[in-house]
């Protein structure tokens, strides 16, 4: 929906509003027009049922308001009597629609100094339950995310296996543009495997912005912009869209953006650089890129030993876990420094980093043109889109943003020939509507990344990885051995700054164990009391 479209449906719920409580609004000493003015009919209602204005900001919170509704309309019932299990049941089950009935059918009183206790147990365990999952989504919707490190692609940076703490605010936090899902949940329900959001499958709404069920693009101002080297967290602008490697088979389906797959890649370049690769290495704006000392880039390299085996200590040192042969030869996974070191060992006779050369072409490479006979390792120059920024059009650049101007960007694009036409006009030019960045693994050769799907629109950023709260090894199956393998030195560590990562797990053990001791203090105070 458009920004008007939700305002005529908001004023659609208001009428609803009114329609059904303007009764209960003057059983309880107000005037009826107060239940019929928008935002203000809302201030009123937790008067009415003796709740805090604060809720009133809640109801407006998209995701939070799902779960706040329910609870307005059953404490609007109790404030009026229907207290019962059977009301609170009708209540939720009727989408609210139950205070209607009492509005007309019945001539309930307003309870002005009604108990605001649950009147059972079950009540009270459901109170409780329900706003610590508001708290929750709401921390998890706007403040902060935990996310899972699926891959290997920051292999050395981050590790699989570890949990990091994804921050929503330093960026901005996307106002969920999904009206209608589970909370903490993304694409899937956990357990059960089916969408987690109700949404328009029509192929032909497939932008986000034209599904009737979607909020537009929101963001809620961030304290600091997305600079070079940072590690971020984005949804894949490439999820449900096969056609971008040339695959046309098999049914397509679409994703709303904050539905689809996130991942997480260091940003090697931002709005206006000029990116180039040159066996393998980063050039932005023509000089090769420095990364912060944390970051491991590595690539494959061919170690010729001659078939003699790396002992135990080496493979330890080497990180020799998992390894492929070729013509009898060693093929790892290295940086720069540790092919250096590998080289000095005795029965090492050569080390030789494998990149594709230059005018190699990999049709998985963006923009999948032979015309630009690029691969992984050597790849661009390329511009990376700024917005409010205007560059040509024609049959050699199209390439490069079709997919902006199409998908990202939401404009009608056609081509006939040569002749380039956005929204019915043929276009020589095009201007830009948001920023774009490049995003990229360190582990450079075995890394789905910007190079293989192009730019990431600023719209799919999703947040800044900020501390990794657990770490351990994917592959152990038990709880057991999952216990085992936990990675002590990396849990509570930060993900940015410099130099090696300190844990700062002891300090949240001192906290755990003072707030444990504050509140068995707390409670026996109250006992004596």
């Amino acid at each position: 929906m458009t920004l008007t479209e939700w305002f005529i449906f908001f004023l659609i719920i208001q009428v609803i509003h009114f329609l059904g409580t303007w009764k209960l609004y003057i059983r309880a000493g107000r005037q009826a027009w107060e239940a019929a003015v928008p935002v203000y009919n809302a201030v009123v209602l937790m008067r009415i049922i003796n709740r805090p204005i604060w809720w009133v900001l809640l109801l407006f919170v998209p995701i939070v308001n799902l779960l706040m509704f329910p609870i307005v309309w059953v404490e609007t019932c109790r404030s009026f009597g229907f207290n019962k299990g059977k009301d609170t049941f009708l209540a939720i089950f009727t989408f609210g629609l139950y205070i209607f009935y009492i509005n007309y059918a019945t001539n309930a009183e307003h309870k002005k100094n009604r108990s605001l206790k649950p009147p059972t147990a079950v009540d009270e365990w459901l109170s409780s339950i329900s706003f610590a999952v508001i708290a929750a989504t709401l921390v998890h919707t706007y403040f902060m995310q935990p996310y899972t490190i699926p891959t290997s692609s920051l292999e050395k940076t981050l590790l699989v296996g570890d949990y990091l703490f994804v921050s929503k605010f330093h960026y901005g936090a996307r106002v969920p543009m999904t009206t209608i899902a589970a909370p903490m949940a993304h694409d899937t329900i956990p357990g059960l495997g089916i969408k987690s959001f109700l949404s328009d499958d029509n192929p032909e709404h497939k932008n986000n912005w034209k599904n009737k069920l979607s909020l537009p693009y929101m963001r809620l101002p961030g304290i600091q912009k997305i600079k070079r080297n940072d590690i971020v967290v984005f949804s894949w602008p490439a999820d449900t869209t096969k056609t971008m490697w040339g695959d046309t088979s098999g049914k397509q389906t679409y994703k709303p953006i904050d539905k689809r797959t996130n991942y997480v890649k260091r940003c090697v370049g931002i709005p206006g650089d000029s990116l180039e690769v040159r066996d393998g290495y980063v050039y932005i704006n023509g000089e090769r890129t420095v990364l912060p000392d944390r970051a491991k880039p590595q690539w494959f390299f061919t170690v010729d030993t001659e078939g003699k085996s790396f002992d135990n200590n080496d493979a330890q040192k080497y990180n020799i876990r998992e390894w492929t042969s070729r013509d009898g030869k060693y093929i790892l996974n290295l940086t720069d420094e540790e092919a250096a070191s590998i080289a000095k060992n005795p029965i090492v006779k050569s080390v030789e980093k494998i990149v594709r050369p230059k005018g190699y072409y990999d049709k998985s490479v963006f923009p999948h043109d032979p015309r630009y006979a690029w691969s992984s390792d050597n790849f661009g120059p390329i511009y990376i889109p700024k917005k409010g920024v205007t560059v040509a059009l024609d049959k050699k650049s199209i390439p490069f943003y079709e997919q902006i101007i199409g998908r990202y960007e939401g404009n009608d694009l056609t081509i006939f020939g040569d002749d380039i036409y956005i929204n019915g006009k043929k276009a020589t030019s095009y201007t830009f509507k948001q920023d774009y960045f490049w995003m990229m693994g360190d582990n450079r050769q075995n890394s789905l990344d910007a190079r293989n799907w192009g730019y990431v629109p600023f719209d799919h950023v999703v947040g800044k990885p900020v501390m990794i709260w657990l770490s351990w090894d994917p592959k152990a199956k038990s709880i057991s051995e999952k216990i085992k393998s936990i990675r002590w030195d990396r849990m509570f560590t930060t993900v940015g700054g410099s130099g090696k990562p300190v844990s700062y797990l002891w300090v949240v053990i001192v906290l755990i164990v003072g707030y444990i001791a504050y509140s068995f203090s707390k409670n026996k105070k109250k006992k004596k009391s």
